[in-house]
């Protein structure tokens, strides 16, 4: 029984990183343009929302 609980428990540590990773990327992709425009909202002087998201 303790062999199983070990096989168990080794199989989640190996597949915990990948997991992590795999979120962490999903996070990463869809929270970096709104967090440059909460960066660039908050610097001086303050731009308005439409000047950050315009091109020019």
């Amino acid at each position: 029984m303790a062999k199983l609980e070990a096989v168990g428990m080794n199989k989640m540590l190996k597949e915990w990183p990948t997991w992590i990773l795999k979120k962490a990327k999903t996070c990463t992709h869809y929270g970096f343009i709104p967090l440059i425009i909460i960066i660039g909202m908050n610097t001086d002087p303050k731009p308005q929302l439409s000047q950050l998201l315009s091109p020019v």
